[in-house]
Order: structure tokens, then C-alpha cells, then sequence
């Protein structure tokens, strides 16, 4: 619905538009608020913020149509203007174009002529928020992407690597804040969420300088993954460094008594990498997925608070660069057979 303001000091105008537009209004496409002069109509704009579209007469008791336009532009910016003059009143038009009117009416209105210039103002009005919405779309993203990442975006590159779906060699890292539910029951949402952040923050730099990427955060966890050489070796060396960092944080933050602790799960292999999502709701997670990502999540499932368990064949690979003890065999959830589980301590 859109709401558009009518100053005008002729008594019968309202009327004639209420006639003209019953249609409209009753079916909620557009709500009209009238004022009787530039003053009024300023005050009503206060009451009514809302407004797309002011519609003004240019001759007018207290404030007329100009000045009331010049106001409008420095308190409302967005609001569209269509200034409504006698005809042939031609230095008045113009100044008011001028001044950012969007359009002009003349008297005796034609009310064919006012609803196609409502029409055509409302399309402006709607272009112009659409442009707005994405201008501060790109400076939240510029927020959290490096340029470097923007510009790839801009690319053909980018594109095609939106439709490329393929098989690959990874590690994939789960690591979940130990009891944090019981915060999230107990705290305001602020505290919880500020709370939460601080401690993805200091996991993800941890992530970030091993050349990981983090795929996504599932509640109060990170779903993280490294590829390219000696992957496994530095998926490890970020979760030793989180462990580390997050244990040695105060038992209490934000006036909020909890010491952090996290569980860890790592898996290494096969995995499908790809766009996956539903198109008609443009939400698309570039991610991955496949038995070896579910193990990590398994993994990660039984490893209780401070413990990095990762599995029989990924320690076959690294226990020559890191201290790890056996956990023995534990059946995992959806796995037909149990699995002999590592620990790495250090």
C-alpha cells in the first residue's frame, strides 16, 4: 500500500478524490492523508512517516506549495513531490522543478491525467527504495568481504563457479562451545548473542590463519574446511590453537559466569563440493557434503569437552607430527559398525 499526502486548502478536493479513488483505497492500494496548508501538512508527515508521495498545491494560507517543498527535501528526502498549479503558472513551475518536484498537476485537475502521474510517481518512489535497499546491501557486504572477494564476485569466473559441482579431497573440522545452551536459556538474547560472537571470533581467526574457511555456523558450533597441502595437519593445528584460546578465556564474561570449553571432530577424505540449496527462495550454500562430512559431525558428537577426536585412518597420517592416545572403539550414530577413535592430545 502506498500512502500519499494531499496539501491542498480547497475543502472540496478531498472529497473528489475519495470519489475518484474508492476503488483504490478499498482495496488498500493507496491511503490518502489531506492537509489544509504547507504547516499542516509537515505536521501530518510527523504523524505519518510513512509517505511515499506528497501531492501539493502551490498557492496556499501559512505555507504555500514552495516553501513547503523546500522543507520536504531537507527533512525527507525520499518523499516525491507533484506540485499542483494553475495553468499557464509557469515561473512557479519551474522553480518548483527546481527545487526536486518530481511532476506537475494543473488546475482544474484532470483526474485521468493525477492518476497516471501517481502511477508513474509510485515507480519512481519504489525504484529509488529498491536502490537504497541495495546500495546498503553492498556496504554491509563490503563490511565482511575483502574487496579482492567482491571483485571475484563481479567476475564471469564467479559465475560459472556458482554451477560447478565436483568431487573432492578435504578435511572438514565440527567444533561446538560445550554448554552453551544452558546460557542461551538463562540470558537476555543480547547477552547471549554478544557473548556467542566473542567466542566464534577468536575460533575463526584461529581457522583463518591455518587457510581454512569456515562453510558455516550451526548454532553454537563452526562447520570449518581445509584444503589443498598438508590439510590435515593444519585442520589440527587450528583446533589445538582454539582449544587452547578458549580455554585459557575468564570463567566470567559479560557478567555472565560460564568458562568455555569446546569438543572437536575432524575427518578427512572424499566429499562433494557444490551449490546447494533452493533456487526459488535464492537461498544457495556453496558447501560440502557426503559420508566424510557426517563423520566429522559424529566425531564431533562424542568428544567430550576439551577432547579432538578424529579417526583410526586419520591418525594413521599424523601421528608422526602430533601426541595422540586411543579411545578404543565407539559406535557412531547411522554407522553399521563401530569405529576405533583417536584423541589428539597435543
Amino acid at each position: 500500500m502506498t500512502k500519499i499526502l494531499v496539501a491542498d486548502d480547497e475543502a472540496d478536493l478531498e472529497m473528489l478524490i475519495k470519489q475518484k479513488f474508492r476503488q483504490k483505497i478499498r482495496e488498500r492500494e493507496y491511503e490518502f492523508v489531506f492537509a489544509s496548508n504547507g504547516r499542516d501538512a509537515l505536521e501530518k508527515l510527523a504523524q505519518h512517516p510513512d509517505v511515499a508521495i506528497v501531492i501539493s498545491d502551490i498557492n496556499m494560507p501559512e505555507m504555500d506549495g514552495l516553501t513547503l517543498l523546500h522543507r520536504l527535501n531537507e527533512c525527507s528526502p525520499l518523499i516525491k513531490s507533484v506540485i499542483v498549479s494553475a495553468y499557464g503558472d509557469m515561473a512557479n513551475i519551474r522553480t518548483a522543478m527546481n527545487r526536486g518536484a518530481f511532476d506537475f498537476l494543473t488546475k482544474p485537475i484532470n483526474f485521468q491525467d493525477f492518476a497516471v502521474t501517481v502511477e508513474r510517481t509510485i515507480h519512481h518512489v519504489a525504484h529509488l527504495q529498491e536502490t537504497l535497499r541495495a546500495i546498503k546491501e553492498n556496504n554491509i557486504l563490503k563490511m565482511y568481504v575483502d574487496e579482492s572477494v567482491l571483485n571475484f564476485m563481479a567476475s564471469r569466473e564467479f559465475e560459472n563457479a556458482l554451477t560447478v559441482n565436483e568431487t573432492i579431497e578435504a578435511t572438514v573440522v565440527f567444533m561446538d562451545i560445550c554448554s552453551f545452551t544452558s546460557i542461551s536459556e538463562n540470558e537476555a538474547p543480547d547477552t547471549v548473542v554478544r557473548l556467542l560472537n566473542s567466542y566464534f571470533e577468536i575460533m575463526v581467526a584461529e581457522i583463518v590463519a591455518q587457510g581454512g574457511h569456515v562453510d558455516k555456523f550451526i548454532g553454537d558450533a563452526i562447520m570449518a574446511v581445509f584444503r589443498g597441502e598438508f590439510q590435515l595437519d593444519r585442520a589440527i593445528d587450528a583446533c589445538l590453537a582454539v582449544r587452547e584460546k578458549i580455554a585459557a578465556l575468564p570463567a566470567v564474561n559479560d557478567h555472565v559466569a560460564f568458562k568455555p570449553n569446546v569438543s572437536i571432530g575432524v575427518n578427512n577424505g572424499e566429499m562433494i563440493s557444490g551449490n546447494i540449496g533452493a533456487a526459488s527462495l535464492r537461498r544457495l550454500d556453496f558447501t560440502v557434503i557426503g559420508d566424510t562430512v557426517n563423520t566429522a559431525q559424529r566425531l564431533q558428537s562424542v568428544a567430550k569437552a576439551g577432547q579432538i577426536i578424529i579417526a583410526q585412518s586419520a591418525f594413521e597420517q599424523v601421528k608422526e607430527s602430533f601426541n595422540c592416545k586411543a579411545v578404543g572403539e565407539v559406535s557412531l550414530k547411522n554407522k553399521a559398525v563401530p569405529m576405533v577413535l583417536y584423541e589428539v592430545v597435543g
